[in-house]
């Protein structure tokens, strides 16, 4: 029963706190799973975890945010009606734009509580930086609440924080600097300088990003035109066609390429007619080997140095180890009827 007394209020909702605390983590696991599996498909994220609010620290957020204001009005009160984020999920995107996109997403799907928008906020100010981010406040929508698996939450609010990287490193900060202790203006001026330089590389990433697409979307298209020469972008565009089931890294393309073209410069087409040409005989191969004795095994990138060794031995001489190339040219001998 709601009340004025403060101590009443706080015994009673340590009380509550205790009883539910198993099913608030519960609760917790089963909000990040939900906006986990609604949001994979379509965006890219660093991370998404929650926690249940500590029992004293709720009672000190209550009393610093809501208690005078209450007595002071006559109204009672219980605790846990409230502290929004007793469960408190934290996302964190890659880029600002989603920011926006996995709210609007999430409030078709939840049942919508409250909306803070520090987004448009901040934005709205021409002379002031700081902390960005959209906190929404959300309950299970009556599509979900009504399922047995989920029948148990149905009543628990929880707070969901939004941001992206750079948000939620300055939100950090920040909260660390500014806000624990008493500091000069002139520092504070300092520390908003410093907001404004994390805002700037949040849009250079995302600059960067679109950059970054358009000149892989360029490339691409024109990927087999014989003008291009070979490069790790339309490289990996000419390889997935010939393994398509294969991934290649990355963090391996440059190299290899670099390895390639360092040997005999070549376009891509060049390089694609390379592959088609001698991707048979080097299927071929590869199955010998694995009917063999020999323990040598073959990837793509294994294969890919075999087709341009047969192609030109003299000049791809060194793309294959000694022993590579001896097992191979015998088995050419044998087999290679061209």
């Amino acid at each position: 029963m709601a009340s004025l007394d403060f101590e009443k209020e706080k015994t009673a909702f340590r009380d509550y706190w205790n009883q539910h605390n198993k099913t608030l983590e519960q609760a917790k696991e089963t909000f990040v799973v939900i906006i986990n599996s609604l949001i994979a498909k379509d965006f890219q994220i660093s991370a998404i975890y929650g926690r249940v609010k500590d029992k004293e620290e709720s009672i000190r957020k209550f009393a610093h945010k809501y208690q005078s204001k209450l007595e002071s009005e006559g109204k009672p009160y219980e605790i846990k009606d409230h502290i929004t984020d007793l469960i408190g999920l934290r996302l964190v995107t890659l880029y600002e734009p989603d920011v926006k996109k996995i709210k609007d997403l999430l409030l078709t799907e939840f049942k919508v509580i409250g909306v803070t928008d520090k987004i448009s906020s901040m934005e709205s100010k021409e002379d002031s930086f700081g902390y960005k981010g959209l906190h929404v406040d959300l309950q299970l929508n009556s599509k979900r609440s009504d399922m047995s698996e989920y029948i148990n939450y149905a009543d628990y609010t929880f707070e969901l924080q939004i941001r992206t990287i750079i948000q939620d490193a300055w939100s950090v900060l920040d909260h660390k600097i500014k806000y624990k202790k008493a500091i000069p203006i002139e520092f504070k001026r300092r520390i908003n300088t410093l907001a404004a330089l994390f805002e700037l590389a949040d849009r250079e990433f995302m600059s960067i990003k679109n950059d970054t697409e358009l000149m892989e979307q360029n490339i691409k298209k024109a990927a087999l035109e014989e003008e291009n020469l070979l490069d790790a972008f339309n490289f990996l565009k000419v390889v997935s066609e010939h393994f398509s089931d294969y991934e290649f890294k990355g963090f391996k393309i440059d190299g290899f390429v670099e390895s390639i073209i360092s040997t005999e410069p070549m376009t891509a087409k060049e390089f694609n007619t390379i592959l088609s040409d001698q991707k048979s005989k080097i299927d071929l191969y590869s199955h010998y080997l694995q009917q063999s004795s020999d323990p040598h095994t073959m990837n793509p990138y294994t294969e890919i140095r075999h087709m341009l060794y047969v192609s030109n031995k003299e000049k791809f001489s060194d793309i294959l180890y000694k022993k590579q190339k001896d097992n191979f040219d015998l088995w050419l001998k044998d087999n290679d009827k061209s």
